[in-house]
């Protein structure tokens, strides 16, 4: 039986294609580059790239805290005033989760070939940022006892994580970014010039 081929969203697709086409983008990605080369060399980009595991560190990681942020979620919405304590402690835990995270994402994108794929690298490492800047916000606002105001930043903070995650998604799967195996210099397996969402999206 033959599978039926994958139709993207329309919007979907044209956001992504947008961002592919911001040449703006290029710019942040010039202030990115001597932060993400240092990263990339020696022991520390070694373990950073995943070259020990033989596959891309980035995506293990992403587990750490997205995984804290919605734990923290549902504690939020089905835990009770006994809960927030730990929910607090989540937030922290996904903060701190972050930095290597966010390190290993960086040289990933470093080794990155082709001008649609780092634009979207760019947007994808923006977006996440901002995600955390909202659930640092969320855990200081806790902190002072504001806590309806911690329940909106959280939430706030999750659908921008959401899109984030999208755009890494669509990176690996859709775009086929940083899947070679790890230990050669085949990091790009799919030349840059193949746009993988042709045809895919319904007339």
């Amino acid at each position: 039986m033959t599978a039926r081929p994958v139709r993207v969203p329309k919007p979907v697709q044209q956001s992504i294609l947008w961002l592919e086409e911001q040449p703006s983008l290029d710019r942040v990605g010039g202030w990115l580059t001597p932060i993400t080369s240092r990263l990339a060399t020696g022991t520390v980009g070694d373990v950073l790239r995943g070259k020990w595991l033989g596959h891309a560190l980035h995506p293990m990681l992403t587990d750490l805290p997205i995984g804290c942020w919605t734990s923290s979620f549902i504690l939020d919405v089905c835990g009770g005033r006994r809960s927030r304590p730990a929910s607090e402690r989540l937030i922290a835990l996904g903060l701190l989760a972050v930095v290597p995270t966010a390190a290993a994402g960086l040289v990933d994108w470093h080794e990155t070939g082709g001008d649609e794929r780092r634009r979207v690298g760019v947007a994808h490492a923006l977006t996440n940022s901002i995600a955390a800047v909202l659930y640092l916000l969320s855990w200081r606002a806790r902190r002072r006892d504001r806590y309806s105001m911690g329940l909106v930043l959280a939430a706030g903070a999750a659908v921008v994580v959401t899109i984030g995650g999208h755009l890494g998604g669509h990176l690996v799967f859709a775009r086929h970014t940083g899947m070679g195996e790890r230990g050669t210099d085949d990091i790009d397996v799919i030349p840059p010039e193949e746009h993988v969402l042709d045809g895919l999206i319904g007339a």
